[in-house]
């Protein structure tokens, strides 16, 4: 459970998080389970901490799992399903997990087929192609040297 003060800075959080673009209710979801004081949460339990529905409460999941940010974890003796922040989360939603940047690859390169590279709108595909390829091929690296300054903190 989200205590008054975290849930405060919880709240701001989520509001930054959608002034900068993500939908609204999977921010506040995504902050809820970040800010949460126990190790997973159910979905029933987001949905009253934030007084939102269960539908926009599953929507929201889909979209954070997708991303690698949190990740669904046994619960025995549980019927409900339980969710956690992951660990190393945020290495994940920038590394070759993140099922968002394997999408928009896949998107960039049926364009492609579809309009042609030589196309005005094939080279814009292109360039979205091959940005995602290099910054994919480097984040590797940039996640091999986090995970090092973790283990020498």
């Amino acid at each position: 459970m989200l205590v008054d003060d975290s849930m405060e800075a919880a709240e701001r959080l989520a509001l930054t998080l959608a002034s900068g673009g993500m939908q609204r209710m999977t921010a506040r979801v995504m902050c809820a389970l970040l800010f949460a004081e126990q190790e997973t949460v159910t979905a029933g339990e987001l949905a009253e901490w934030l007084t939102i529905s269960p539908g926009t409460v599953s929507t929201a999941i889909k979209s954070l799992t997708s991303v690698g940010l949190i990740e669904r974890v046994p619960a025995p003796g549980s019927r409900r399903e339980h969710f956690r922040f992951r660990d190393d989360a945020w290495a994940i939603l920038m590394s070759s997990q993140n099922e968002i940047v394997k999408v928009m690859q896949e998107s960039a390169n049926e364009g492609i087929d579809a309009v042609g590279e030589n196309s005005i709108a094939g080279r814009r595909l292109v360039e979205m192609r091959d940005f995602y390829t290099y910054v994919m091929a480097e984040l590797p690296a940039i996640i091999d040297r986090w995970h090092a300054r973790k283990r020498n903190e």
